[in-house]
């Protein structure tokens, strides 16, 4: 699959007429990783996204869009708003030299995201918040056209995986790989039994961590903004708990955002007792997927910050997880005690 070509702020000039600025107002990188986010900074500022070749359809980015809108409109979950072009049009194609990509716009969103300053999200309200979505893809009627793809064992874990191949990630030694496929192997035996029954199999946004987050630490009570819809997809509900700890599995920080996430979860929606037993699964798949990212996505923001230790501690942490039974339960017996 291609990634962005290195001139992506041209195409977002390209889609600025589009909107109806000017094709020399100044842009600003927000992200780059599947995508090339700006935001275009002129008197009433909004954001712009420059879609990566072949990741999505049209269709498929027109679905992700319309969820997103749904859930604004129909929930008490805040998400950007869909900004339509000057014809009105959900998306754009934006041409330099020959080659089109899609671009979209949404409403700028004032703050920081919860990674730059994790203090101000409560991770309680995130629970909720998620619970409030799985809810909705429950009971929302589908447009005809709706398309996304699905996270499941194969696109996740597997040698083709959407993010990458685990395997490939730098820095791993022989025992390494070997200590990751036996925590995969026993994922894949444990997911397989538990299936894929629609009562815990649906529509997530699938990377609801820190970086997704929208918070304004001087307005505390504006609460959290969900952004980045571009990996949401069919998936089990209980994978947007493994992305909300995203980067920091194995730390004490990652257990306390489980305890609370679960606390929250409670208040607006329920998990089985037996769904709960799978958390280290759902938490330790999150990680291995996130190594495959890595290995795959080697210039994109969030990987260059995380260290080459990143993929050799994932082994240790697979250690734990095939060693330790004791590894999160402290954090999961006080997520639901708390309710």
């Amino acid at each position: 699959m291609p990634g962005l070509p290195p001139t992506h702020e041209f195409f977002a000039r390209a889609a600025l007429s589009a909107y109806g600025r000017d094709g020399e107002t100044p842009l600003r990188l927000l992200s780059l990783s599947e995508n090339a986010t700006y935001l275009v900074d002129d008197d009433e500022p909004i954001v712009l996204r420059v879609h990566r070749p072949g990741y999505h359809s049209l269709e498929a980015i027109r679905s992700e869009l319309a969820w997103m809108q749904a859930l604004r409109a129909e929930t008490s979950v805040a998400t950007p708003e869909l900004i339509a072009a000057r014809d009105g049009t959900d998306v754009v194609v934006a041409e330099v030299d020959g080659e089109a990509l899609h671009v979209d716009a949404v409403t700028f969103v004032a703050g920081c995201t919860a990674e730059e300053d994790p203090e101000a999200v409560g991770f309680d309200e995130l629970g909720r918040l998620t619970a409030v979505m799985h809810s909705h893809a429950r009971n929302w009627t589908f447009p005809a056209d709706f398309t996304r793809f699905r996270w499941d064992l194969e696109t996740i874990l597997g040698p083709q995986a959407r993010w990458g191949n685990w395997r490939l990630a730098p820095g791993l030694t022989d025992d390494d790989r070997a200590l990751i496929q036996r925590a995969v192997d026993d994922i894949t035996a444990r997911l397989t039994e538990f299936g894929c029954g629609p009562d815990r199999f649906g529509l997530v946004h699938a990377d609801l961590r820190l970086a997704n987050l929208m918070v304004d630490p001087t307005d505390v009570a504006a609460g959290i903004t969900v952004i980045d819809f571009d990996d949401c997809g069919w998936s089990w509900y209980l994978a947007d708990l493994g992305a909300a700890v995203s980067f920091i599995e194995d730390t004490p920080a990652g257990e306390r955002i489980i305890a609370e996430w679960l606390t929250g979860y409670f208040e607006a929606g329920s998990f089985p007792a037996e769904d709960l037993a799978l958390i280290p699964s759902f938490v330790m798949m999150r990680r291995i997927m996130l190594t495959a990212w890595i290995a795959s996505h080697h210039d994109a923001d969030a990987a260059i910050g995380v260290g080459e230790q990143f993929a050799p501690n994932t082994a240790r942490l697979a250690q734990r997880y095939l060693e330790d039974p004791t590894w999160l339960k402290d954090a999961i017996a006080e997520g639901i005690t708390r309710v």
